[in-house]
């Protein structure tokens, strides 16, 4: 079954600037927050993989800032895995403003899986029980 979930935060005074919106920059780091929160939730501990040296960079960004938020504004970010072929996936993300339910941001983002000395990770081959993982995910 294709998962999604929600992660719900508030923004910080200091992620705001000096116009007193969010800082576009934060929206990344949500984003980064809700892909751990993500694979936790599904069974994966992103500190076990790279414990195993599986590192997963970011090779690939997209935002489209629908409005804006300000400090204290509650915002619930949902994350759902959009593509996985074994050794490289993508997330998907919609983040709304819980107070209007209206959509602040969607976005995507890609990520290669590479093993400590930079090769790339082949999870099927390498870390079967992620693969199934990850395959469980993309299902419908």
């Amino acid at each position: 079954m294709k998962k999604t979930i929600s992660y719900i935060r508030r923004v910080n005074y200091y992620e705001t600037d000096k116009m007193g919106i969010t800082h576009h920059s934060n929206y990344v780091r949500w984003m980064e927050e809700a892909r751990v929160e993500y694979l936790r939730h599904i069974g994966i501990s992103y500190k076990e993989m790279e414990d195993k040296g599986i590192v997963s960079p970011v090779i690939g960004l997209s935002c489209k800032y629908h409005l804006s938020t300000g400090f204290d504004d509650e915002v619930e970010i949902f994350v759902s895995l959009k593509k996985y072929n074994g050794v490289k996936f993508s997330f998907e993300y919609t983040i709304k403003n819980t107070a209007n339910g209206k959509t602040v941001l969607t976005a995507a983002s890609e990520h290669c899986l590479l093993k400590p000395n930079a090769t790339p990770a082949i999870l099927k081959k390498d870390y079967p029980e992620y693969d199934k993982t990850l395959n469980e995910c993309l299902k419908d």
